[in-house]
C-alpha cells in the first residue's frame, strides 16, 4: 500500500522542509485539539461537585478562546505548506511528462496511444497530487493522531476503557486491507478505459469530416455510446467498492461508541472514573471517527495514487530511441551530407525501406528526390531527422557521423515541412513564428512573399491575426501548405527540406516558389521531394527511388536523356499539363 510513498521519495527528499513544517504543524495543530476534551470533563466534574467558581469558568473561557486562535493560525500554516506541496508535485511531474514526450521518437507514439496520454496528463497526474496531499495529511492523522488519542483516553481516563472500545480496530484493518486491493486493480482498469475514449473522441474530432462525408455519424456515436458505457461500468466498479468505505467506518466507529458508553456507564457507577472522564472519553471517541474514517481514505486515495504513478511511470521510463552522445561533436555548420550504404527497416518490420543508399549532397546544392508513392522518399528524410535509431551504414554531416551531434544541434540546422501540415489553433502570426519566435511582421510578410501568400493574407478577415481554427481547418489545402512553408522560411534553416509540400498549390504558385527559393537559398542545402517533376528539375541532382533503392541520378538533362523512369513521367506530365490548358 505504501508503495507509492516510497515510488515518491525523490520529491520528499527534494522538499523535506516543506513536508517537515507541514507534519509538524499539523501535530501541534492536532495536540491542541485534543486539549478541549480534557477541559469539558474536569468543567464537568467541578460542576458535579459544586466547586466550579466564576473566576475559573472565566479561566475555562479564555483558554478556549486561545486555543480556537492557535488551532486556525497553525492549520493554516499545516493546509497551505503541504497542499502547495502536492501543487508543486504536479507542476513537475507534467512538466517532466511533457518533457519526455518531446523527446521520444514516433516508435514510442506508435505503441502509444494519444488519449492515453492525456489521460496520464490530466487524471493520473490529479491522482498522485491527491497521494502527496490529502493522502499526506491521512497518514498523519490515521497513524500519528490516532495514536495520541488512544494515549491520552488510556493515560487520562482509563486503558481498560480504552482497549475494549477499540475491539472493533483489528477487524477494521483485515477489511480495508480488501477493500484497497479491490480499489488499485478497478481504478486501473477504470483509467485505462477512460485514456482510450480518449483516444476514440480525438480520433473522431480530427476526422469529423471524413465521418459526415460517409455518413456514418450513428455507427462512430454508437461507438463512442459502447465505450462510454464501458467507462462507465468500470468506475461503477469502483464506485461499488469506495462506497463501502464510510458505512463500514460508521459501522465500526458506532460499535466503538456503543462499547465505550456502555462499559464506561458501568465504571462510573462502581467509580472506577468519574462523569466528567466519561463524557472527555466519549468526546475522544468522537474525534476517533476522522482518524478511523481517514484509514479508509488513506488506503484509497494511496491505491490510487499507486495505481496512476505506475502507468506514468511506464511512460517515464520508456528509453528514447534517440539520444545526445556523452561528448558532443561541436561543428557550425553541417556541411557536406553522406549517405554512405545506408539501409533501414522500421521497427518490427522486416522488409528493408531503404537499401545502400549511397548519396553526396553539397553544402549550398539542391538535391531533387522523386519516385513513386511508398518508394521511400519520407523514410530517407527521417534518417536525417534522427526520427530513429542509427540505421545500418553511415549518416555525415560535414564529415562527422550525425550521432555525434546533439539532437539539438542537427535539428536547429533542418528546416522541414512534411507532407501532412501540421498548424496549431492560433493565428496566422504565431504560426509562423514557431520558426522564429522573435520575428517582426516585416519579416513575416516577406517570408509570406516568398510562399506566395500575400494575396491570400489580404482576403483573410483579421490578417496575421485570423486564427486558423484546430488544425488549420479553416485555411485550403494550400493555404495551409503555404503557411507551413512561411514557417521554415523564416527559420532560414541550413538544411530546408520539403517533403512533397506543395502538392495542394497549382502549377504556377508552384513555379514562383521555387523561383523564389532558388533566389534566397543560393549558399543553403534544399532538399524537395515532389511528385510532379518540375518542382526538382532546377535542382543540381536528382535521384529516383523505386523500393528503397536508388534507381537512377543525374541532372533533369541527363535524366531526361536516360531516358528511363523519370523521361516518361515527366513525358507523361507534360501531356497532362497540355491537356487541362487545352480544355
Amino acid at each position: 500500500m505504501f508503495d507509492v510513498l516510497k515510488k515518491l521519495d525523490w520529491f520528499f527528499l527534494k522538499y523535506w522542509k516543506r513536508y517537515t513544517v507541514a507534519v509538524i504543524a499539523l501535530l501541534l495543530a492536532s495536540l491542541i485539539g485534543l486539549i478541549p476534551p480534557k477541559l469539558i470533563g474536569m468543567t464537568i466534574d467541578e460542576i458535579s461537585y459544586n466547586s466550579l467558581t466564576s473566576e475559573r469558568l472565566w479561566q475555562v473561557i479564555g483558554l478556549f478562546v486561545l486555543l480556537i486562535v492557535l488551532h486556525y493560525v497553525i492549520s493554516y500554516v499545516w493546509d497551505y505548506t503541504l497542499f502547495s506541496g502536492s501543487a508543486i508535485l504536479e507542476r513537475l511531474m507534467r512538466s517532466k511528462l511533457m518533457g519526455h514526450l518531446f523527446r521520444m521518437t514516433p516508435t514510442f507514439f506508435d505503441k502509444k496511444k494519444v488519449g492515453d496520454l492525456m489521460a496520464q496528463g490530466t487524471n493520473d497526474l490529479r491522482a498522485i497530487y491527491m497521494t502527496s496531499g490529502f493522502g499526506v495529511l491521512t497518514l498523519v492523522d490515521s497513524s500519528i493522531f490516532m495514536l495520541m488519542i488512544i494515549a491520552v483516553m488510556g493515560i487520562t481516563i482509563s486503558w481498560e476503557l480504552t482497549l475494549v472500545a477499540l475491539i472493533p480496530m483489528p477487524i477494521m484493518a483485515v477489511v480495508m486491507h480488501k477493500y484497497g486491493n479491490a480499489i488499485n486493480e478497478r481504478f486501473t482498469e477504470a483509467q485505462e478505459a477512460f485514456g482510450n475514449l480518449n483516444n476514440e473522441v480525438l480520433e473522431s474530432i480530427r476526422g469529423i469530416r471524413v465521418v459526415r462525408a460517409y455518413v456514418l455519424e450513428k455507427q462512430d456515436e454508437q461507438r463512442f455510446q459502447s465505450m462510454t458505457e464501458d467507462v462507465y461500468q468500470k468506475n461503477i466498479k469502483v464506485a461499488k467498492i469506495d462506497a463501502l468505505f464510510e458505512p463500514t467506518m460508521k459501522v465500526l466507529v458506532g460499535l466503538s461508541y456503543t462499547i465505550g458508553i456502555g462499559y464506561g456507564a458501568l465504571l462510573v457507577f462502581q467509580n472506577q472514573i468519574t462523569l466528567g472522564n466519561l463524557v472527555a472519553f466519549n468526546m475522544y471517541l468522537g474525534m476517533l471517527i476522522w482518524p478511523m474514517f481517514a484509514v479508509g481514505e488513506l488506503i484509497n486515495v494511496l491505491q490510487r495514487g499507486n495505481a496512476s504513478l505506475d502507468r506514468v511511470n511506464t511512460t517515464l521510463h520508456y528509453p528514447a530511441d534517440v539520444t545526445d552522445p556523452e561528448k558532443p561533436a561541436d561543428q557550425q555548420k553541417p556541411g557536406d551530407i553522406e549517405f554512405e550504404s545506408v539501409s533501414f527497416r522500421y521497427p518490427g518490420n522486416d522488409r528493408e525501406r531503404l537499401e545502400h543508399i549511397n548519396l553526396k549532397i553539397q553544402q549550398g546544392s539542391t538535391l531533387g528526390v522523386v519516385g513513386k508513392t511508398g518508394a521511400g522518399k519520407s523514410t530517407l528524410f527521417k534518417q536525417l531527422l534522427r526520427q530513429y535509431p542509427p540505421s545500418e551504414g553511415r549518416l555525415l554531416l560535414g564529415g562527422t557521423p550525425v550521432e555525434q551531434f546533439r539532437l539539438e544541434t542537427t535539428r536547429n540546422w533542418i528546416g522541414y515541412v512534411p507532407q501532412e501540415q501540421i498548424l496549431f489553433s492560433k493565428t496566422i502570426r504565431e504560426n509562423i513564428q514557431y520558426g522564429k519566435r522573435d520575428a517582426t511582421d516585416e519579416e513575416i510578410y516577406r517570408v509570406m512573399e516568398l510562399a506566395h501568400f500575400l494575396t491570400d493574407i489580404k482576403s483573410l478577415p483579421e490578417g496575421l491575426d485570423t486564427k486558423v481554427g484546430e488544425s488549420g481547418v479553416t485555411l485550403s489545402g494550400g493555404q495551409k501548405q503555404r503557411v507551413a512553408l512561411a514557417r521554415a522560411f523564416i527559420k532560414n534553416p541550413e538544411i530546408l527540406i520539403l517533403d512533397d509540400s506543395m502538392s495542394a498549390v497549382d502549377g504556377k504558385t508552384e513555379a514562383n516558389i521555387i523561383e523564389h527559393l532558388k533566389q534566397e537559398r543560393q549558399d543553403k542545402t534544399t532538399i524537395i521531394a515532389a511528385h510532379r517533376l518540375s518542382a526538382v528539375k532546377h535542382a543540381e541532382q536528382i535521384i529516383v527511388l523505386e523500393e528503397g533503392k536508388i534507381i537512377e541520378r543525374g541532372t533533369h538533362k541527363e535524366l531526361l536523356a536516360a531516358s528511363g523512369w523519370y523521361a516518361s513521367q515527366y513525358q507523361l506530365q507534360q501531356l497532362e499539363e497540355k491537356e487541362v490548358i487545352s480544355s
